[in-house]
């Protein structure tokens, strides 16, 4: 967020950079977002609730409560992915409580790599125990994307919560930089890929806090050749690798979670500890075969009238990973924790770092610095210095705690309870710094 700019416009820009959201299986991004105002001055006079007052810099007609769209220029440059130029226009709507609900945000694009494109997105947050998003689109060039998701039961205060998630992505600037710790940046490849996921989680909800969740997911992987000319196909490097060409999964995993947390969105105090193990089997129909186990746990403490400190550890094995695509092995890197899956390091982009197994640590101080009304709800503003740490390692005896990689960073937030977390995450370490922007926490 650019600190000339006043706080009515900053938040503007950083509300909207929910529909940026970077979901695990994409690449990193990078982006930097800028409003500007775009209503023209009301002709009658209203018959609404006085506005709070706003900044002296800040022109009394930019009302963005009146605000058909929130139109929001779009510069993005994430690692290794060009430069895209484009231009949103958010529409924010809220319920009978003036809280937002629904998020639409289409899109027009440029990528300097792969040409014009257009995306679609809308969030829907029906009550805060049900939502669920659709987002689709393309571009003149390689890249295509849809993903939606359901979810039933967030607050668990029902037998059984649900989960419904269809994905395609293709991608072509994916990067791989080789196995270990200390894979060099030199050593970075590309390629293209694509992948299929439709997956089920049914959860039995034994209270509110204990959950027995089992997920099955059918996907598909294709790595082909780069559309890019800037570095060396992945094949050409790696002539060994397991899964260049296609790959298909049938994986099951179970995860026992405990979770005392305030809130599913925006907890303020409690824990969440996820302990997890799946597989995937030829003799159930796949191509590979590998199994992993691990646990995942979060804190949030209140330590201050305004601070909650947030502490997140992680560890993920593969006790057996034989012809296992490299997509599926552990990944560290980018900017979110999904249990079972890939752990943050905001310092470097998704999957900078793979291995067999993963362990990774995180905290950071969530502490509100000030709160708005706009968009017809109350908005809160948060700073959140972090340092995120963690390491990948083939050998199950080796330890998780040594040559760590580590990275340091800012984090900004918006909140708009109960549904809504925008955050911009900047992170800084041995490499470029790195800049992602999403919905939700990272974790």
């Amino acid at each position: 967020m650019r600190t000339a700019l006043p706080w009515k416009f900053a938040l503007a820009a950083l509300v909207p950079l929910q529909v940026l959201a970077v979901r695990a299986q994409e690449p990193a991004s990078a982006a930097a977002v800028v409003a500007a105002p775009a209503s023209e001055p009301a002709s009658e006079p209203s018959s609404a609730p006085t506005p709070v007052a706003t900044s002296a810099h800040v022109p009394q007609w930019y009302d963005l409560d009146r605000l058909p769209f929130i139109p929001i220029p779009e510069l993005q440059t994430a690692p290794h992915s060009g430069v895209n130029l484009g231009l949103f226009p958010v529409v924010l709507t809220s319920n009978d409580r003036d809280e937002i609900d629904t998020i639409l945000a289409p899109d027009i694009v440029h990528s300097s790599y792969f040409g014009w494109g257009a995306r679609g997105r809308i969030f829907r947050n029906v009550s805060e125990d049900e939502k669920w998003s659709v987002v689709g689109g393309a571009k003149q060039y390689v890249e295509r994307e849809f993903d939606a998701e359901y979810d039933l039961g967030l607050q668990r205060d029902r037998s059984w919560s649900w989960i419904l998630h269809a994905m395609y992505d293709r991608s072509g600037t994916g990067r791989f930089f080789g196995y270990g710790n200390a894979s060099p940046l030199s050593a970075q490849t590309t390629y293209v890929a694509s992948h299929i996921r439709l997956e089920v989680t049914a959860a039995h909800n034994f209270t509110r806090s204990l959950q027995l969740s089992y997920l099955v997911r059918a996907a598909t992987g294709e790595i082909e050749a780069s559309a890019l000319g800037l570095l060396p196909f992945i094949a050409d490097r790696y002539l060994t690798l397991g899964g260049i060409g296609d790959a298909s999964e049938l994986q099951q995993r179970m995860v026992f979670t405990y979770d005392t947390r305030d809130s599913v969105v925006a907890p303020h105090k409690g824990e969440r500890l996820a302990v997890f193990a799946g597989i995937t089997t030829r003799a159930l129909g796949s191509s590979v075969d590998y199994t992993y186990y691990g646990v995942d746990a979060t804190t949030y403490q209140p330590v201050a009238a305004d601070v909650i400190l947030v502490a997140h550890a992680a560890l993920r094995y593969m006790p057996s990973y034989g012809n296992a695509p490299f997509w599926a092995l552990s990944h560290l890197g980018g900017d979110r924790s999904v249990v079972g899956e890939a752990q943050p390091l905001r310092a470097y982009g998704d999957g900078r770092f793979v291995d067999r197994n993963c362990s990774a640590a995180s905290v950071e101080a969530r502490t509100r610095v000030g709160s708005l009304h706009m968009f017809k709800t109350d908005l809160k503003l948060e700073l959140a210095p972090f340092v995120d740490t963690g390491k990948v390692f083939t050998a199950m005896s080796g330890s998780p705690v040594s040559h760590l990689h580590a990275g340091a960073g800012l984090g900004m937030r918006v909140i708009a309870s109960p549904f809504v977390v925008a955050y911009m995450d900047v992170g800084f370490g041995r490499e470029k710094a790195a800049i992602f922007t999403g919905i939700d926490y990272p974790f």
